[in-house]
């Protein structure tokens, strides 16, 4: 939910090229299920989407903090597209 620029900033401090999304508008986190009507802000929570669309991983609450765990898991899906094993 936060700006894109925000977003940005965040991408360049922990060192990914991937892009983050900016849901500013909730609409996303309203259709994946983690927004907290009752507080008006999403649950803390990290999908790793692949280049297909297909959700990989999913981090929530505190380990969503973090983002060891999805740039580990984006350097596996990496790594299996460079050895050509399709799972």
């Amino acid at each position: 939910m936060d700006s894109s620029h925000a977003n940005k900033v965040f991408a360049e401090q922990i060192g990914v090229k991937f892009p983050l999304l900016s849901d500013f508008q909730r609409t996303v986190s309203k259709q994946y299920g983690i927004f907290n009507e009752q507080h008006g802000f999403a649950n803390r929570t990290t999908f790793v989407v692949d280049k297909e669309g297909v959700i990989r991983h999913i981090e929530k609450n505190a380990a969503a903090i973090d983002p060891s765990g999805a740039h580990a898991v984006c350097s596996l899906l990496e790594h299996r597209k460079a050895g050509g094993s399709k799972q």
